[in-house]
């Protein structure tokens, strides 16, 4: 058995090194793409993060792949249909930051209610401790907060809200309508939570059926100076679209944990030092917008940290560990469906 990890930190190999018994593993710093697919050519499993591709062009190099563990929660950056036609399974890490992003959310939150970013901006650059109209907040208390998917994280988000006395309204295609009622909140469809909410908050996983999401169209019927939240993934939300809403001021401020198109956005100079990575016009599209939103002086932009804790690596690295070895042991677990 053959395993090579891609993109994990050297501190964190110590957990996996000797951990197989017979088995051959391997790390790789950097991330698996088409470029480096020969350093896993012979490997019978492959463990990456989100930051690899694992596309059709990364599976069919790698003849002798039968399992793939993610180090994530979500798994968009492998192909999984294309992976289940070729008998591959993958393993996931369910849940491991389920209270971490839901910190986070509130961090951003708290950021753009209260400008605390700024504020700490002008007494580094000003040394000057009087306060002004940029410095000016609003309250949480009395707030409605629209939760776009309640799932694990989404019921965190919910619960700290209410810890600030926000009134809350949430939208899933599967309500949990127990959890509604021991929690004293309503579920209403999207329109009419996107519509009634001063601030929107995203805790949904991404899909081809929900690509930009939020987008133009569903822009317009939102408050005027309603506050938008994403920690969950960038293509949810149409850039070009955010940047209309905010110029209009529709939309008061943003605050992104991520981005769509921000794997072009890491690989910046690289992509456009290198003759040899082609792009389509409409990653050149975002991957100038996202500049735009970094611009913004009410767009607040984290890079992919709302899980980053040393609790939820720990969760991580301890799942991905038993998902590996529950398939050496020939019973995987937290498959992918």
């Amino acid at each position: 058995m053959k395993i090579v990890f891609f993109g994990l930190e050297k501190s964190d190999q110590s957990v996996f090194l000797n951990s197989f018994d017979g088995a051959d593993v391997s790390f790789v710093e950097e991330k698996l793409d088409e470029n480096n697919t020969e350093k896993a050519r012979d490997a019978d499993a492959v463990c990456t993060f989100v930051d690899s591709t694992m596309d059709k062009n990364v599976l069919d190099a790698l003849p002798n792949l039968k399992f793939i563990a993610s180090r994530s929660t979500g798994v968009n950056h492998i192909d999984c249909k294309y992976a289940e036609s070729k008998g591959i399974k993958i393993s996931s890490v369910p849940a491991y930051g389920s209270h971490t992003v839901a910190e986070f959310t509130f961090g951003l939150i708290s950021n753009l209610s209260r400008n605390i970013i700024k504020a700490n901006d002008y007494i580094r650059d000003s040394s000057d401790f009087n306060y002004f109209p940029i410095m000016e907040g609003f309250d949480l208390q009395g707030k409605t907060l629209g939760i776009i998917g309640t799932g694990k994280i989404g019921k965190n988000v919910l619960k700290i809200a209410q810890g600030f006395a926000m009134n809350v309204f949430a939208y899933d295609l599967y309500p949990d309508l127990s959890f509604a009622k021991e929690n004293n909140f309503k579920y209403k469809s999207f329109n009419e939570v996107i519509s009634s909410s001063d601030i929107i908050t995203l805790h949904i996983p991404y899909s081809k059926e929900n690509h930009h999401l939020i987008n133009r169209e569903n822009i317009s019927l939102m408050k005027k100076g309603v506050y938008l939240v994403n920690t969950a993934r960038g293509e949810l939300i149409d850039t070009d679209a955010l940047i209309w809403g905010l110029k209009e001021g529709i939309i008061a401020g943003a605050g992104l944990d991520v981005l769509e198109g921000e794997r072009e956005l890491k690989e910046e100079i690289e992509i456009l030092s290198s003759s040899s990575r082609s792009m389509k016009m409409e990653e050149y599209k975002i991957l100038l917008e996202d500049r735009i939103l970094i611009d913004m002086p009410n767009v607040i932009i984290t890079p992919h940290i709302a899980f980053y804790t040393r609790e939820a690596v720990a969760e991580i690295l301890k799942v991905t560990l038993n998902n590996i070895k529950g398939f050496i042991a020939n019973a995987p677990i937290n498959l992918v469906k």
